[in-house]
């Protein structure tokens, strides 16, 4: 009988939250879960960048999520309007976005989160990152982890990072069975199978939206078509990280011989300089400061250049003369793992502002963080603000100031600098900077 009574007060304390939460809404129906009031939206997708209001409708399931547990698609509040002017009363919590821009939740197609090991296999662990801890306080609502896994490790990351994200986690798995084990692993082609490769994408294609060819070394173009044929396989695209070589690979032939439109090239302002001229060849002429003409056409033909801006996988004299040409990069992604982020890259915000500094429009920046990747990676339903959409939303306030950024090679003064606020990962509200808006309530309502 004390058990039974123990439990009951347990359960009482637990429910009184939700009972608190129904008793403000009870007797008046409201249609919004929240209403995102005053904000200047910028959704590229749908060629919106006007003061706009955002309302959410409420996931059928819309308790409070426990640390280790993925979001459902019963639990993803959707986008139900933007419109000037509506009515706040019609939401159970209303947040004041005036002075923030309200953008589709950022999708970082090159990260590193398979961290830790099994016991017996260290993978990429004391490098990779755990997503949820360094996703959503920049705005961050998806990532795409670039050859963690490969065929043989996938099953593992799955289970203990995918399956356990409250961030949407996909992955492009690595054309080394092993993954990104290490060196001795990533260099070895008789570990680079396209069948077994293809195989475990087209069984897990809601998740597997490429394939990584990483870091091999040495003068020779098996991986890559490996990689490719992979690629072909499932139907989905290659990311290319080339390794070091002498003589380094051309990249013309990468471009216009070897990769297929949608097929993305990441690191892509790294490469060479004036003082490095050797492993690794630049989309810009070091002799004539300008991007190479075979670079245009293959962007035009459709290659993908990706930032994967790195530890030290960017250069400002190959990122300011293409941007000052016109040549912005088709998706801004970090790279990040341990060491990145505490180096010049540390997050999507940061990189995002050092390239408005280098003269790239906020527009054409929030769309490379946002829509351009989420169609790189064929999810047409990632990155917008679409009537129906999984309401993923960052709110940024963009700070005028004396700031600075930097990359191995230098460093530039800028003006300007985005910080993240608010984040909501399915209508969620997952990281809450200044308070703005009670985070409890909405958790509780379900339709």
């Amino acid at each position: 009988m004390i058990q039974f009574r123990y439990l009951a007060l347990l359960l009482s304390l637990l429910a009184a939250p939700a009972t608190a939460a129904w008793a403000q809404v009870q007797g008046s129906y409201k249609p919004y879960s929240i209403v995102i009031k005053g904000g200047h939206v910028i959704d590229p997708k749908n060629g919106i960048n006007a003061v706009m209001d955002v309302a959410i409708a409420p996931a059928r399931d819309m308790r409070p999520l426990a640390w280790g547990e993925a979001l459902s698609p019963d639990q993803e509040g959707k986008i139900a309007r933007v419109a000037e002017n509506i009515d706040p009363g019609l939401a159970v919590q209303v947040v004041d976005a005036t002075g923030l821009y309200v953008v589709p939740g950022l999708v970082d197609i090159h990260s590193h989160n398979f961290w830790g090991h099994d016991g017996e296999r260290q993978m990429n662990g004391p490098r990779g990152l755990p997503p949820d801890g360094f996703t959503f306080r920049s705005g961050v609502t998806t990532v795409v982890d670039v050859g963690g896994s490969g065929w043989r490790t996938f099953p593992l990351f799955k289970k203990q990072t995918i399956e356990r994200s409250q961030t949407r986690v996909l992955a492009m798995l690595n054309i080394v069975g092993e993954g990104m084990r290490g060196s001795k692993y990533e260099q070895n082609i008789d570990d680079m199978n396209p069948d077994s490769t293809a195989k475990v994408a087209q069984e897990h294609e809601d998740v597997i939206v490429g394939i990584k060819l990483a870091h091999f070394s040495g003068h020779d173009w098996t991986p890559t078509d490996r990689a490719l044929a992979a690629g072909r396989l499932a139907d989905i695209p290659i990311m290319v990280d080339f390794g070091s070589a002498e003589p380094y690979l051309p990249l013309e032939t990468l471009f216009l011989e070897k990769l297929r439109p949608g097929d993305i090239y990441t690191h892509c302002f790294g490469g060479n300089s004036s003082t490095s001229p050797n492993g690794r060849e630049s989309i810009v002429d070091v002799t004539t400061n300008k991007v190479k003409p075979y670079v245009w056409e293959a962007q035009k033909r459709g290659v993908v250049f990706d930032v994967g801006f790195g530890g030290a996988s960017f250069l400002f004299a190959q990122g300011i003369p293409a941007i000052e040409s016109g040549f912005f990069p088709n998706s801004i992604s970090t790279d990040i793992h341990v060491e990145s982020m505490n180096n010049a890259m540390k997050d999507m915000p940061n990189i995002m502002s050092l390239f408005m500094a280098m003269g790239m429009p906020l527009e054409a920046v929030i769309a490379a963080s946002t829509w351009n990747p989420a169609q790189e990676i064929n999810r047409p339903d990632l990155g917008n603000l679409s009537i129906g959409s999984v309401a993923d939303i960052a709110l940024f306030r963009l700070v005028e100031g004396d700031f600075g950024f930097w990359a191995r090679d230098g460093k530039i003064a800028g003006e300007q600098r985005l910080f993240t606020e608010m984040t909501l990962r399915g209508g969620h509200i997952v990281y809450n900077l200044n308070g703005r808006v009670d985070p409890i309530n909405a958790k509780y309502i379900s339709n």
